[in-house]
């Protein structure tokens, strides 16, 4: 009898235990763009008049890193670089009271863009137990949430695409394994390690993927559990227990920053990127007559001015410090074999699908690096220059295209909804708030916080937390 009563406290203790999980996991904001990246906030319903004057419950200054807020519980986790040391820090939810900071030592940094990008660009991942950062100087951390560390896994420097940096962040995927795309100029691959004890249980090669800045998601595709991440000209299923590639459907962008999601059965993938018919390549001709200064026929970084070098560093394919003729037409011929799209993909399709499991297709208003969001039937875009658009998920009917909501600039925060909005971050510092559904966007709020925004806003509760380029901020 004591035995079957002792099962029963034993049974209650873990449903409890279980309870408790599964609450906490509802309000957390566990990785990039929340629940598998998702961008939804569930069961949330964050404020709508916010701005540095109104609804601040917190501001506190952080170094700056475009990383954005990881939330579980009472912490806030943040990657930073400050006075060359690349840290995974621990905020206090409640106070923004610095709880810790951890580094890690490198030896050398990867190049990345300065004005743009940082050497801690990785938005961390937690599982409510332990936190997991990446640095692409130096591979990936995990500590628990005292910040004692649990396992380290140093990978090569990373060497990125026109060495812009690292873009992409870890995910947790089934509680039991961290997901990395690690996609370079060389050497790309995708790989799972075990959260236990960061020993690797899976690495896959990604030939021809170097333009990729996107990160994985989790997709239970037609009864199979699938990390889906993004790449150079194509996106590709892999199966979660083996790495081995399952589908690719391609052409998508040359050079994709977006992470994909999914909603009502399908899989929704969105990049654009230069060089196509809204934003032609110049000819070399014309390009080396407006650059070449000492008129020697090919071009050196010292004749750019110092705000345009990192991102001329793209065109220099061969890594010779210069950009000739031959480096301008292979990036031109690479290129061409492109497509700036919205692609909605059906599930249980295997080896190239690109013709058999595409549900729909949609050429304008696309994303550069702010990714696609699914929300209550729809599929939301913003485009640079502050233009909405909204689809039908199931058909692709559109809503509406390219609607400007009064906030130009660049968009790398990625759209996230709670509670019927949306909520939209510019580079320049614009938060815009706008009613979901409808036949244009009507914009509910818009605040100027006059600092520069990458990270995607975290929305957790009724509070929303927002990092800018100085300072993280709850609301």
């Amino acid at each position: 009898m004591k035995a079957f009563f002792l099962k029963l406290v034993m049974c209650a203790v873990l449903l409890a235990g279980a309870s408790s999980r599964a609450s906490a996991a509802a309000a957390a904001w566990p990785q990039f763009r929340g629940h598998n990246g998702d961008g939804l906030g569930l069961k949330a319903k964050p404020p709508i008049k916010i701005g540095p004057s109104n609804g601040v419950l917190w501001r506190v200054e952080v170094p700056w890193s475009p990383s954005s807020p990881c939330v579980w519980g009472d912490h806030i986790f943040l990657t930073t670089f400050e006075d060359g040391q690349l840290q995974t820090r621990c905020y206090d939810r409640r106070t923004g009271g610095l709880v810790w900071t951890r580094s890690v030592k490198v030896e050398k940094l990867e190049t990345y863009h300065n004005s743009e990008g940082s050497p801690a660009a990785a938005t961390p991942a937690t599982d409510g137990d332990r936190v997991v950062s990446y640095f692409g100087s130096f591979g990936l951390v995990c500590y628990d949430f005292k910040g004692n560390e649990v396992w380290k896994h140093p990978l090569p420097l990373a060497q990125s695409h026109g060495g812009f940096g690292s873009g992409t962040s870890p995910i947790i995927a089934a509680r039991r394994f961290v997901i990395l795309n690690r996609d370079q100029m060389e050497n790309s691959t995708v790989m799972a390690l075990d959260l236990r004890n960061g020993k690797t249980v899976w690495e896959t090669t990604r030939p021809d993927a170097s333009g990729s800045f996107g990160t994985p998601i989790f997709w239970h595709n037609d009864k199979v559990d699938e990390v889906v991440t993004p790449g150079s000209l194509r996106v590709q299923g892999y199966d979660l227990k083996s790495g081995k590639e399952r589908w690719a459907v391609e052409p998508v962008t040359t050079f994709a920053c977006t992470t994909p999601v999914v909603g009502d059965g399908l899989l929704f993938f969105a990049g654009w990127s230069p060089g196509k018919s809204d934003s032609p390549w110049p000819s070399w001709a014309s390009f080396l007559e407006r650059n070449d200064k000492n008129k020697d026929g090919e071009l050196t970084f010292d004749e750019f001015s110092p705000g345009e070098r990192d991102f001329m560093r793209v065109m220099d394919i061969n890594k010779d410090g210069k950009v000739t003729k031959v480096d301008f037409d292979a990036l031109q011929a690479r290129t061409a074999k492109g497509e700036n799209v919205l692609v909605a993909i059906k599930p249980g399709g295997t080896g190239d699908i690109s013709q058999t499991h595409v549900a729909w297709k949609f050429n304008r208003g696309l994303p550069y690096v702010a990714s696609p969001l699914f929300y209550e039937d729809r599929v939301y875009l913003v485009k640079d220059g502050g233009m909405v658009s909204s689809f039908e998920a199931k058909t692709g009917k559109s809503f509406y295209v390219q609607e400007r909501i009064n906030a130009l600039g660049s968009y790398y925060a990625s759209p996230v909804a709670a509670d019927g909005r949306i909520y939209l971050a510019s580079v320049p510092g614009k938060l815009t708030v706008i009613k979901a559904g409808g036949d244009k966007p009507e914009t509910l709020h818009q605040a100027d916080f006059g600092e520069r925004i990458f990270g995607t806003p975290a929305l957790v509760g009724d509070k929303l937390y927002l990092r800018t380029a100085k300072h993280l901020w709850a609301f």
